[in-house]
């Protein structure tokens, strides 16, 4: 995509001065973040016909397991309709609503990165007072977005390309639409906040009201074709229909979108000034409730507090939902019921499917653990930490209030994970809220990893994410490819006791807070005795 096909006009050419540099700067900082998270996306996909031809060998296990779906609204609105009984269509449908979100999201970080996280940090300012054009910054962001979703699609179509060339190449291309279509609202939404904070928060709702409206859609019908299905560009996605007579036309609605999106995105960053939007942030209070680093930490962090409690509650609602269903779903397959109770540890399908979501809901709040973390290190590159410190401050009083909204922030959405379960479920609400509440010690591990590294390595504090995205894959994909014990005990979540339905294992819980405490300790010491970078 040209900048002129977003909305630049002939003869503007002034405008794009020093794009290609700010590409390369761009792509510099995100050396690590790109390739971690395309990797993880990329893996998810390659992995899954290996398992699906582990779990359905034969034609009729595959045949029995499209009409199951079909008739099983709540797994359509969970992970979509099937359009086909091959190894690629069964993969496209079981990964394809989620590799598309993380494509989103992973598009949307960087758009805002790039655009608003400059302007509100300063940086902006400084970078448009030398020879650069006034929409370089702009285009150098999506870019970004187009070198990583380009290289998800490479990956994704060479890799399933022994399931078939067209459907590989028709699944790669979705991906990287869906991508170009979140990485451009989110420039769009850059415009009208001055906040990045913000910016990533309302780009994370629009694309929770896409799956949303997706799942609405997929639990009303089963062959896609629902209004609300075609309101999504995740339902556009899964309408493309990879392995299954492709509907190449579709490719027209994630092209056409991301045009029309750029275009307006150009146009509104033409009409206002550097650093300001066109919704100005509300002023908020010198005294009271900002009166200390804690409560400045707090209103930083609450909105992103905010958004993953809701999510979580709302995934526990839906996880718990589907339980009484999954043993209608497996079956006698012994396959698949073998690889839930490796994830979730248990003999029972029931105990073995409610583990393994909890687990995979542990997992995720690792993330949110290690974003929050980072917020420390977003604050001192920003120069926003040196005024506090200046003041009557103490570095580690400083950090304390973000620490505690990220370690007491994770056990709160845990909490309202296992609260979600046991509405969705029905029953055994204890059991279940114990068993989410055991995955904080494993969180906690990977959060204080993240304390650690920015404590003493602040240079490579982002490689917390590379962390927490092994973890992730470890967690997520070790289990369905049978991968020896010896790595998934790389997980601290391997060492967890497996709940509901397992026996409560105290050792391994207090040796993974042990080690948490003594990485935040680590972490908190290097932070007091280095100097603070910028």
């Amino acid at each position: 995509m040209t900048a002129t096909a977003f909305g630049v006009r002939p003869g503007g050419s002034r405008q794009l001065a020093g794009t290609g540099t700010l590409l390369r700067f761009a792509l510099r900082r995100d050396r690590v973040m790109i390739p971690v998270w395309v990797a993880v996306n990329a893996l998810m996909i390659l992995s899954m016909p290996n398992t699906l031809e582990n779990l359905y060998a034969t034609e009729a296990d595959r045949a029995n397991l499209v009409r199951d779906t079909a008739t099983n609204a709540s797994f359509r609105a969970l992970i979509g309709p099937v359009f086909d009984d091959s190894i690629g269509a069964l993969t496209a449908w079981r990964v394809g609503v989620y590799a598309g979100a993380l494509a989103a999201v992973v598009s949307m970080l960087l758009v805002v990165r790039h655009t608003r996280d400059e302007e509100e940090s300063g940086r902006q300012e400084l970078i448009a007072s030398g020879m650069v054009g006034r929409r370089a910054s702009l285009t150098a962001a999506l870019l970004t977005a187009v070198v990583a979703n380009a290289v998800l699609a490479l990956l994704v179509t060479v890799g399933l390309a022994g399931q078939g060339a067209t459907g590989a190449l028709a699944l790669g291309l979705g991906l990287a639409g869906v991508g170009m279509v979140f990485a451009t609202l989110a420039a769009i939404v850059a415009q009208f906040t001055e906040s990045a904070r913000l910016a990533r928060g309302l780009t994370a709702g629009l694309l929770g009201a896409a799956f949303v409206l997706r799942a609405a859609g997929d639990s009303a019908s089963d062959d896609g074709s629902s209004a609300l299905t075609w309101a999504s560009p995740l339902g556009w996605l899964e309408n493309l229909r990879p392995f299954a007579s492709e509907r190449w036309w579709v490719l027209l609605l994630f092209a056409g979108a991301a045009l029309v999106q750029g275009v307006v995105a150009y146009e509104l960053a033409g009409r206002r000034d550097v650093g300001m939007s066109f919704l100005p942030a509300r002023p908020g209070p010198a005294l009271g409730r900002l009166g200390t680093a804690g409560a400045l930490a707090w209103r930083l962090q609450r909105g992103g507090v905010l958004g993953w409690s809701i999510g979580f509650f709302l995934a526990g609602v839906i996880y718990g939902g589907l339980t009484d269903g999954v043993a209608d779903l497996v079956g006698d397959n012994a396959n698949a019921r073998r690889i839930f109770e490796r994830m979730g540890g248990q003999d029972g399908l029931t105990d073995a499917f409610l583990a393994s979501m909890v687990g995979m809901l542990g997992l995720i709040a690792a993330l949110y653990v290690v974003a929050s973390v980072l917020r420390l290190h977003g604050e001192e590159t920003s120069m926003r930490a040196e005024p506090i410190l200046a003041n009557a401050v103490g570095r580690l009083r400083w950090a304390a209030g973000h620490l505690v909204i990220a370690f007491a922030g994770s056990a709160l959405i845990m909490l309202l994970a296992g609260l979600g379960f046991a509405v969705g479920y029905g029953k055994e609400t204890g059991p279940i809220l114990g068993a989410c509440l055991v995955q904080l010690p494993a969180v906690w591990v990977v959060g204080g990893l993240a304390v650690l590294l920015y404590g003493l390595f602040p240079r490579a504090a982002t490689a917390a994410w590379a962390v927490a995205g092994a973890v992730l894959l470890i967690g997520w994909v070790g289990p369905a490819l049978d991968v020896p014990q010896t790595v998934l005990d790389l997980s601290p979540f391997a060492h967890l006791p497996k709940l509901p339905g397992g026996g409560m294992e105290w050792p391994p819980v207090l040796t993974l807070l042990a080690l948490a405490t003594a990485l935040v300790a680590a972490g908190l010491a290097g932070l007091r005795r280095r100097d603070m970078t910028t």
